[in-house]
């Protein structure tokens, strides 16, 4: 068929006494070459004309010309300046559209409860998160949601950097589709007539005829890097000459097979090389740097991994905060609640002795504060909505389902106890920052390696051989030498072959040293950056103790408050009709500021908790949190089974191959030990006695008041909080009232 194409020339006359196939192409009589000619004339006149004609018309683009009718500008001035919007047909989310309005103070409907346990609105927080939120951006104008969508965290993250095909955000599959074998064909055919001035320079074919040539050009490879950094590559080429000048074939098929071996010997070499930086034969000097392997990809890979268990993790923080929030609300909405009632109560019994000019001062004492305590429980009543919708937005649940939610768990009352260096040696082990800046800083000397490689020459051991053939035809039977052209080829009659080197020396090496010594600095400063972090997270952590201290102590004297103010209550109201309403309705006051701070208070012990967890890296295994890959399509199993079987079929080699240094472990690798100070006691430093607090066991310890009968025993903590190393102190706890008011 490629014989059949190449010689199919209608305007070539039939041959006179033909010797072979190759002079019924082109031994033809004058007259038609010279209608050939004339023809081509005619079309060249045409094509001027044509091009003259556009040259004027682009030279005198503007020209008066009158139109019929009226211009309609219409478009210009309803449409050219509108804001447009594309053209992307997406129907509004179904659970957005169709959710109820939200829960207002305005409402008087008494909507169900639904009591939720923490656990549950972890869960449900998790399961609804493919895009991770956060409670610090709700309500801001510079919401990364609406400003970088394409930088909020998400399910997808480590997918996306698996499958990233880009420079500096390769995924494995694109670093290992460096070493894929890749197969290169093309076929290009070709005519010229050139006519000849010279009998002698003209081919043989005379002054004043043409020369007539027709090519065909087919050429294919395969070719493959190999992991050592060396290529190679099959070839085959076959090339199409058919011309009229006398040859011994007129129309003759030559090429070869040949294949070519290329492997670089020092800047590039080896394994080591070809794994961080890629294949140096695919390199881009100045564009891909040294960061297009197989391994920077991987680690790329685990640094998005450690950037979506942080977005998990501060998930889980505020998930758990919001969630004591919507509890801290309920209880100051009974408080206020309370509050509110006794003064009713205290203002109906004055308005029955009001016929005292005293009592009456009393009664408006008393009606100035029932309004203020309405007043609170409004506003208390409108913070559990406003709080209950954050909740939602971090669980991903709809504005309004119909139901209210209520935690159902109640907070942490006793003392946590916590050891500072096992609690130190845990942040130093498990925090992600950490374990992403080591993965950071294997990067960078991997890369530092791969760096100082390109420092050397470029000497490449190269080497080919070939086989090459000549034929009349290109295919065929029983033919007389050289009249096929791949039987010629196959017979290896006439074969070639190089060997050799290359070199490439760029003296100086500036750009290459300029590159290491941008690494050295890079890899100085992710080392100062990891000191100053682990210096950074030893800091939070004693910051994360002393609040721990902090709010339990708080919480314990608050609950000494609360037992203080409820005395002085139940003292005014025993003296409430001997004496003023005054000092009750103050007392009533106090009664509930000092509920309001336990609570505050508890609170912030929990959160407080909550932190501690985060700041020593187990956060997550507190809450039962493991993060894993999703599952796989059935034919990810079968390809999969595929290669573990001729894995484990396979023959051990007879010499052993040297394996790579590891880059990752499961496991931390190496440890943390911490200097720990001396067992034997130090000798205090004086100070005034004044300033000296006792702290020996001795010393009247701070007991905390025995509960009110009316008050439930304090809630204890469940099994799971108790998270080694933590024990908790149950010695002396406080006491509070955990019951929700519908």
């Amino acid at each position: 068929m490629v014989q059949q194409d190449l010689r199919s020339t209608p305007n070539l006359a039939e041959p006179v006494k033909p010797q072979n196939r190759s002079q019924i192409l082109f031994n033809g009589e004058q007259p038609l070459m010279r209608t050939n000619r004339e023809r081509i004339r005619r079309f060249w006149k045409i094509a001027g004309l044509l091009l003259a004609g556009v040259g004027v018309g682009c030279a005198n683009s503007r020209t008066d010309v009158s139109y019929l009718g009226d211009p309609n500008v219409s478009y210009y001035r309803g449409h050219a300046t509108e804001i447009d919007f594309p053209a992307l047909d997406t129907p509004p989310t179904p659970g957005v559209i169709s959710t109820e309005a939200p829960v207002t103070v305005r409402d008087k409907q008494n909507l169900p409860i639904r009591e939720l346990s923490l656990e549950e609105a972890v869960q449900t927080a998790l399961m609804n998160s493919e895009i991770i939120r956060t409670a610090g951006s709700f309500l801001s104008t510079g919401n990364a949601l609406y400003t970088n969508p394409d930088r909020i965290p998400s399910v997808y993250d480590p997918a996306i950097q698996e499958s990233g095909v880009l420079f500096g955000g390769r995924g494995v599959e694109a670093a290992l589709s460096a070493f894929d074998t890749q197969f290169q064909a093309s076929m290009i055919w070709g005519r010229d007539e050139q006519p000849q001035n010279n009998s002698i320079f003209g081919g043989g074919v005379g002054g004043g005829a043409a020369f007539v040539q027709e090519t065909g050009n087919f050429t294919s490879s395969l070719s493959k890097s190999f992991a050592h950094g060396g290529s190679i590559s099959l070839n085959h080429d076959v090339n199409y000459r058919g011309t009229n000048a006398p040859s011994l074939f007129q129309s003759v098929y030559t090429g070869n097979f040949n294949v070519q071996y290329q492997l670089p010997l020092l800047a590039g070499r080896g394994a080591e090389f070809t794994r961080t930086a890629g294949p140096i034969g695919q390199s881009f000097g100045g564009i891909s740097g040294v960061s297009q392997g197989v391994l920077i990809a991987r680690i790329n890979n685990d640094i998005t991994l450690a950037d979506f268990e942080s977005s998990v993790r501060n998930l889980v923080q505020d998930v758990e905060n919001t969630y004591w929030d919507l509890y801290l609300a309920y209880q100051t909405f009974d408080i206020a609640s309370e509050a509110r009632d006794s003064t009713e109560e205290l203002r109906k019994l004055i308005e029955v002795r009001s016929d005292k000019i005293v009592l009456r001062s009393d009664l408006y004492q008393a009606e100035d504060q029932y309004f203020a305590a309405e007043t609170a429980v409004n506003n208390a009543q409108a913070k559990i909505y406003e709080t209950e919708i954050r909740l939602r937005r971090l669980l991903g649940l709809p504005v309004n389902d119909g139901e209210i939610l209520r935690p159902l768990d109640g907070p942490v009352s006793v003392e946590l106890i916590a050891d500072w260096y096992t609690s130190l040696t845990e942040a130093l082990t498990h925090r992600v920052e950490l374990r992403r800046q080591k993965w950071n800083i294997k990067s960078l000397e991997l890369q530092l390696v791969a760096a100082e490689s390109l420092t050397r020459p470029r000497l490449d051991f190269v080497s080919g051989y070939q086989v090459n053939g000549l034929g009349d035809d290109l295919l065929g039977y029983d033919e007389p030498q050289f009249g096929n052209f791949y039987e010629n080829t196959t017979g290896g009659d006439y074969t070639g072959w190089n060997l050799g080197l290359q070199m490439r020396w760029d003296i100086g090496f500036r750009s290459a040293k300029a590159q290491v010594q941008n690494y050295e600095l890079r890899l100085a400063k992710a080392h100062k950056v990891l000191v100053e972090q682990e210096e950074e997270i030893s800091h939070e952590l004693a910051a994360s103790f002393q609040e721990l201290a902090r709010a339990y102590r708080a919480t314990f004297v608050s609950y000494n408050r609360i037992r203080a103010s409820s005395d002085e209550v139940a003292f005014r109201e025993r003296r409430v009709k001997e004496d003023q309403a005054d000092p009750l309705l103050r007392a009533i006051i106090r009664q509930g500021d000092a509920k309001n701070a336990y609570y505050q208070n508890l609170i912030a012990y929990n959160k407080a908790i909550t932190n501690y967890q985060l700041l020593k890296g187990g956060l997550l295994r507190h809450h039962g949190i493991m993060l894993a890959e999703g599952g796989w399509e059935q034919a990810a199993y079968i390809d999969a089974e595929y290669h573990s079987d001729a894995r484990l079929n396979a023959i051990p080699a007879v010499h052993k191959v040297q394996e790579p240094p590891a880059f990752a472990v499961d496991a931390p690798y190496g440890g943390v030990y911490l200097e720990l100070p001396p067992t034997e006691p130090v000798a205090p430093i004086e100070a005034a006695p004044e300033l000296i607090e006792d702290h020996s066991p001795a010393a009247k310890p701070i007991q905390a008041p025995v509960p009110p009968a009316e008050v439930p025993k304090p809630m204890q903590p469940k099994e799971s909080t108790t998270v080694s190393p933590i024990s908790f102190k149950t010695t002396t706890k406080p006491s509070f009232d955990g019951a929700y008011r519908n």
